[in-house]
């Protein structure tokens, strides 16, 4: 079972665990049958999605934008997350961008969604603030008749 994510990366500290809890609560039954989680690992819900997964003992794949996304995108109070998770992927592919704009993004998780089952999508219901932006994936994966799991669990908020 491959499963992609996609959702906001401004969540709130106390946003992450009952997104996580709600992650796990949907991975839970799938990870003894090979479970693989793709991410383009941001910040927020990609980072959340794939520690549940590890923590469930599945497999992460990586879609990274561009070339210059850890340099350009990967805040230092992030960065030692985002290093650590990349180390347990279990394969990362960087699309064929320099540089890390929404081009780049929307690409990535076209991507992503070429190569999933079904997407869970950490999402306020909003429409996209820019292009390439949550509910813009949603769309796409929903074009491309992929079922599609909301998570967003009373309380959650963006920063």
């Amino acid at each position: 079972m491959r499963i992609g994510v996609t959702g906001h990366s401004n969540l709130t500290a106390d946003s992450e665990p009952p997104i996580a809890e709600a992650i796990r609560g949907l991975l839970r039954d799938r990870a003894p049958g090979g479970l693989v989680g793709v991410t383009c690992l941001a910040r927020g819900a990609d980072q959340v999605f794939a520690e549940v997964v590890l923590e469930l003992g599945g497999a992460v794949e990586v879609v990274l934008p561009a070339a210059d996304y850890r340099t350009r995108k990967v805040k230092p109070d992030n960065a030692a997350k985002f290093d650590r998770l990349l180390s347990r992927a279990s394969s990362v592919h960087t699309m064929p961008f320099d540089t890390s704009d929404s081009a780049a993004y929307m690409a990535a998780s076209e991507r992503l969604l070429g190569g999933v089952d079904e997407v869970i999508a950490v999402w306020d219901g909003r429409p996209a603030a820019g292009s390439g932006g949550t509910a813009d994936v949603v769309i796409a994966a929903q074009q491309r008749g992929l079922p599609v799991t909301v998570v967003w669990p009373a309380g959650t908020s963006r920063a």
